[in-house]
């Protein structure tokens, strides 16, 4: 009987076969095909299922000692040259098998409540199993080039998925963002996997590293060529994983439904950049320089998403820039030199962040009974408040996800946060004061989002305030949407079990996962980098663990302090004491520090005057020398027509001028 990783290439072409199924039904028989929902649902949630069941099973086998299994086949070939495509299985990637095929699965089963009567449902399943295949394919991608054919993929179903509502004007325009922005990372990328196959003649990982450090050593290759080149990679992941400055189009991502919210921010789309820093760690280690701009540029990011955090109404949009942040000490763990750490963290938060998007979308699901269809409304926290006791399952699971992602022992966050700020502060104590700080302000605005949403009185009956927000959006009334559904109610109302049992699951992961990464005996480490799970463990020191580990508490034990004395018990307010005190602060975290508004004036507005004034020189200057040509042309036709009068002599006569001409003109330069 073959083994789970002989069967790995099956992970990825289960759900692939499900979406073609789908999709070809789709395009031939829509309307009957859009009536099957539950037999196209239990399809791709089958095949979906089969390939989570593969994962844990390669998952078991790395668990149980087994090697990397690299299978290879020519894709292509002239000469010496040889294009090798396939799979590899290993511990880095049964980890994101596992992971990815987890959080797909509990979406599809959530999506099946929360899409329930959404005319394009069938649509919705099928380009979820078409994401969910492109990153499985990414995942046992085994050189570059495979992983950029799976990459375009992820950002071609992101496409697709957050323009879901295409009929929006929102919803659209966060879709065209959202690939043009990641099409400026992916430019980048393609420039530098080019570069580097021409430095090195490889696309696989380890012989890059090797090759590319032979070459520099010895000469052949300049060191700044070679960091430019792995900068270029980088640029891939800057943008997928929503990274400074090409983070921007991650909170707009918002406007597609919320299942595709907690896809893409936990295990898809915005792991993938993580996941391919990680692999090419052989590549990054050797040279100092890109690890320092990789972990600059992680911490920009980790206080730009906190900072923007704090002052969001939307409750999706205030979870978007709590990715921002926490991809950001993802990345900051990648250029501290442990990969380990950042994947850890990756795993950790794909659980709990998971669980707060979908905990978001049952918020969401059961306002737009109260307020109706209109998101301007229905995601607005200063519409809710009290939810906790019409809806305790979705109150509790939240309320865990805030403590986890607040780094509170001994919750899952706590472990790979810390880990992070540890090896910060061993290798970059700048920056790790900077992760420090931003830790206390994700303990804060985390339970700002809680008690805004679950705790006092339920506000969503306030007509004026309704109207006022409206107004303040620019809509003189709700829209209507397609998400939700529902009479309007006198107060919401617990979600159904196909979103509630999502929630309960991904509780017991966010709440115990945590403690697979303890630092003195990490079990995480050891699957992944057992060398580094042994240097861990060997130079593990309480006296050095309980004093980075107690700030770290103590911070975050401040920042949920101050939320409760502000949103809870109504002690401080912050907008008297803060906002009106510092009101230019508080405006450049309000704006998203301007960044959108920057980047409008200078690419889209900017883009769109150079368009016009190349229209203008195409008109003028392009135009006009055709018209004028033409015109000559005209001109000289109709004037020799005249000369063409058939009489002998009136030709004798010419010649004779044309000759009487000449002479005159060489005496007098004669």
């Amino acid at each position: 009987m073959p083994s789970a990783s002989e069967l790995a290439w099956l992970i990825p072409l289960l759900p692939l076969i499900g979406a073609a199924i789908t999709g070809l039904g789709l395009i031939s028989f829509n309307r009957t095909f859009n009536r099957l929902r539950k037999p196209v649902a239990l399809l791709l949630l089958t095949c979906v299922g089969i390939a989570a069941v593969l994962s844990y099973a390669v998952l078991a086998e790395q668990l149980a000692g087994a090697g990397a299994r690299e299978v290879l086949f020519n894709w292509a070939s002239a000469g010496d040259f040889n294009l090798q495509m396939g799979y590899r299985v290993d511990a880095l990637g049964a980890v994101m098998l596992a992971l990815v095929t987890t959080i797909a699965l509990l979406v599809m089963v959530y999506s099946d409540g929360y899409m329930a009567h959404d005319k394009g449902y069938v649509r919705f399943f099928t380009y979820l199993a078409l994401f969910s295949s492109s990153m499985l394919g990414l995942v046992i991608s085994p050189n570059l080039l495979e992983i950029y054919v799976f990459w375009e993929l992820v950002g071609m179903c992101s496409y697709l998925l957050v323009g879901f509502w295409y009929d929006r004007d929102g919803a659209a325009n966060a879709a065209q963002k959202a690939f043009v922005v990641n099409r400026v990372g992916d430019f980048g990328l393609l420039l530098g996997i080019l570069g580097l196959f021409w430095a090195t003649g490889s696309f696989g990982f380890e012989e890059i590293g090797t090759r590319l450090s032979a070459a520099v050593a010895g000469g052949g290759l300049s060191n700044g060529v070679a960091v430019l080149l792995c900068l270029l990679v980088f640029m891939g992941p800057m943008a997928k994983s929503a990274q400074f400055p090409l983070h921007v189009w991650l909170p707009d991502a918002m406007e597609g439904p919320t299942p595709i919210s907690a896809l893409i921010h936990a295990a898809t789309m915005v792991a993938a950049g993580v996941f391919l820093v990680a692999r090419l760690q052989p590549v990054y280690a050797p040279f100092p320089a890109v690890q320092l701009v990789i972990a600059i540029v992680g911490t920009i990011t980790l206080f730009l998403g906190a900072s923007i955090a704090l002052t969001q109404q939307d409750l999706k949009k205030g979870l978007a820039y709590s990715t921002v942040s926490q991809l950001g000490y993802m990345m900051l763990a990648m250029g501290c030199g442990a990969p380990v750490a950042g994947m850890f963290h990756l795993v950790t938060h794909a659980f709990f962040k998971a669980m707060l998007f979908l905990g978001s979308g049952s918020v969401i699901h059961a306002m737009e009974e109260v307020v109706g269809h209109e998101p301007v409304l229905a995601q607005d926290m200063r519409l809710m408040g009290g939810l906790r006791k019409y809806m305790p399952v979705t109150a509790i699971t939240f309320l865990i996800g805030c403590v986890a992602i607040a780094g509170i022992p001994p919750l899952a966050g706590f472990w790979s946060k810390d880990e992070i700020l540890g090896q910060a502060f061993n290798t970059y104590p700048v920056l790790w004061a900077a992760g420090f700080i931003t830790a206390g302000m994700t303990a804060f605005y985390m339970f700002r989002l809680y008690f805004l949403t679950f705790e006092g009185s339920f506000r969503g009956n306030d007509k004026a305030l309704q109207a006022q927000l409206l107004s303040a959006a620019g809509k003189g009334s709700g829209e209507g949407s397609e998400e939700g559904h529902g009479h309007h109610a006198e107060h919401p109302h617990e979600s159904g079990w196909q979103m509630a049992m999502p929630l309960a699951v991904l509780a017991v992961p966010s709440v115990l996962i945590g403690l697979l990464g303890t630092p003195w005996h990490s079990r995480f480490a050891e699957l992944l980098d057992p060398h580094e799970a042994a240097e861990m463990a060997e130079r593990f020191s309480w006296s050095e663990f309980l004093p980075l580990a107690g700030a770290s508490v103590a911070i975050s034990v401040a920042g949920i302090s101050l939320a409760v004395l502000a949103y809870y018990l109504h002690r401080i307010d912050l907008g008297k004491a803060v906002a009106a005190r510092f009101p230019a602060v508080n405006a450049f975290f309000a704006n998203k520090w301007y960044l959108d508004a920057i980047n409008d004036k200078i690419f889209v507005q900017g883009s769109r005057k150079l368009a016009r004034q190349v229209l203008e020189v195409d008109s003028k200057v392009v135009d006009g020398v055709v018209n004028l040509t033409g015109l000559l042309t005209l001109g000289s036709g109709e004037g020799l027509k005249y000369f063409e009068t058939g009489r002998a002599q009136f030709y004798a006569l010419i010649v004779f001028g044309g000759v009487i001409a000449m002479v005159v003109l060489f005496s007098a330069f004669g």
